[in-house]
This record gives C-alpha cells, sequence and structure tokens, in this order.
C-alpha cells in the first residue's frame, strides 16, 4: 500500500459548471469571477455580452444559479 505524496491537489481556478464550456469560463475569470455566487451581482445580459458566452452558457448558468437556490441580479 503507498503513501500519499502529502501534495494537496491545485484549488479550482473557478467553480463554473463544466457544461457551461471553456470559452464561457474562460471569459468569466478573464472578467474577474471565479465564482459563481458572484454571478447574483451581474444581470445575464451582462454576462451574455462577455466574448466567449453564448446562450447556452446562460442556460447552464441560470441551472447553476437557480440549484444553489441563487440567480441573475434582477430574475
Amino acid at each position: 500500500m503507498s503513501e500519499p505524496s502529502g501534495t494537496p491537489a491545485p484549488a479550482p481556478a473557478d467553480d463554473f459548471p463544466h457544461g457551461a464550456g471553456n470559452p464561457a469560463r474562460g471569459a468569466l475569470r478573464a472578467a474577474g469571477y471565479t465564482r459563481l455566487a458572484q454571478l447574483t451581482e451581474v444581470t445575464a445580459a451582462e454576462v451574455l455580452a462577455l466574448h466567449g458566452v453564448g446562450p447556452k452558457a446562460i442556460g447552464v448558468l441560470r441551472g447553476a444559479l437557480a440549484a444553489e437556490g441563487l440567480a441573475f441580479a434582477g430574475e
């Protein structure tokens, strides 16, 4: 039986669902968002305006927010 390496796994760059797609997740990180809860401070239209974020990503993010009892600003 081998011993664990003792090296902690790196923290994820964000907690956005992978279903949102890498371009959308990258666009959100580039805009300064790293946590799903931060999206409650902006509207879906503001997120949709980011290059790399499309309607599919908005739907996935909206679903992930709803699963946590959250929503985009104004919803």
